[in-house]
């Protein structure tokens, strides 16, 4: 029931800002109504009005990253990093922009590039645990792939080795809870 009310009120801010937006094509409210968008679950219209707003407001740092975050959501996972890396050209410290950027180097396999930005992140908020939990899952297969966990020998050292990865799983999930407690908001 909550729920429902929920969606109606989404779609009259969706109805109010896409006729704002009509009344003037050129002005910044499509930021507001992409997100409205992205709150529904609408993620191509979403990346559709930053499209459009990104023509008549081109380099606009917030657009950028917004309609990285809907490619993401799209699973266009090459498009969200062109316009991501694109962003953090404009603006090297953007966090939100390394965050996704973090994530989506991980899934194809660029550990340098999620580190470096991991380490854009930590450099600005030393304690940020998705960042640190990213760069720790990171890191440990990188030494792992450099040779640097024992791979053979004693017994110790191969259970040493097995127990590398589940720790770093528990300690995502655990950043995860950690994350979700301080902002539940962030998990619905």
């Amino acid at each position: 029931m909550a729920s429902n009310s929920k969606q109606t009120g989404n779609a009259a801010e969706i109805d109010r800002l896409a006729l704002a937006l009509a009344k003037e094509p050129g002005s910044k409210v499509f930021i507001p109504l992409a997100e409205e968008y992205g709150k529904a679950s609408m993620w191509e219209e979403a990346a559709a009005v930053l499209e459009d707003g990104l023509k008549t407001n081109p380099g606009f740092i917030t657009a950028m990253v917004a309609l990285g975050r809907a490619y993401e959501q799209l699973n266009q996972s090459i498009k969200a990093k062109a316009i991501l890396e694109e962003a953090i050209k404009l603006s090297p410290d953007n966090l939100r922009a390394h965050r996704i950027l973090a994530r989506l180097y991980r899934a194809q396999g660029a550990k340098e590039a999620a580190i470096r930005s991991c380490n854009v992140i930590l450099a600005i908020h030393p304690r940020d645990q998705e960042a640190l939990s990213l760069r720790a899952g990171l890191d440990a297969l990188t030494h792992s792939e450099e040779g640097l966990v024992p791979t053979a020998g004693s017994t110790a050292q191969a259970s040493q080795k097995k127990r590398r990865p589940v720790i770093v799983q528990l300690e995502q999930w655990l950043s995860s809870i950690q994350t979700r407690r301080q902002n539940p908001r962030a998990s619905s």
